[in-house]
């Protein structure tokens, strides 16, 4: 899902004009990375806690170079944990691939 198919999507179920639901989305989108960059954790119940975790330095290897070692410097990075309602949801998923079975990925969005 894309945030064109998020939009269209909501536009399309509480009848709001794309542009104003284009500008709400990339607002939350914005002040969640503003709130990311302060070092902030960025809790939204039933769906997950965004944080920034600092990475350690380690030492990484160049695969066309495999004798050489590469210093990989600490940064700092964006972890996800999802929330109980969308772990749960998402283990679901768990016996349908394991059947062989591939996730749907539909190219348009439902309409109602």
């Amino acid at each position: 899902m894309t945030k064109r198919d998020l939009v269209v999507r909501i536009s399309n179920e509480t009848n709001l004009i794309q542009q104003d639901v284009l500008m709400v989305v990339q607002k939350t989108l914005d002040y969640i990375t503003e709130a990311l960059v302060r070092g902030e954790t960025v809790e939204l119940r039933n769906f997950g806690v965004f944080e920034v975790k600092l990475r350690r330095p380690r030492i990484g290897r160049n695969p066309n170079a495999p004798d050489k070692d590469v210093q990989i410097p600490a940064r700092a990075v964006v972890k996800f944990k999802p929330g109980k309602e969308m772990r749960e949801q998402v283990l679901k998923l768990t016996e349908r691939l394991q059947s062989g079975a591939t996730p749907s990925r539909p190219s348009t969005p439902p309409s109602n």
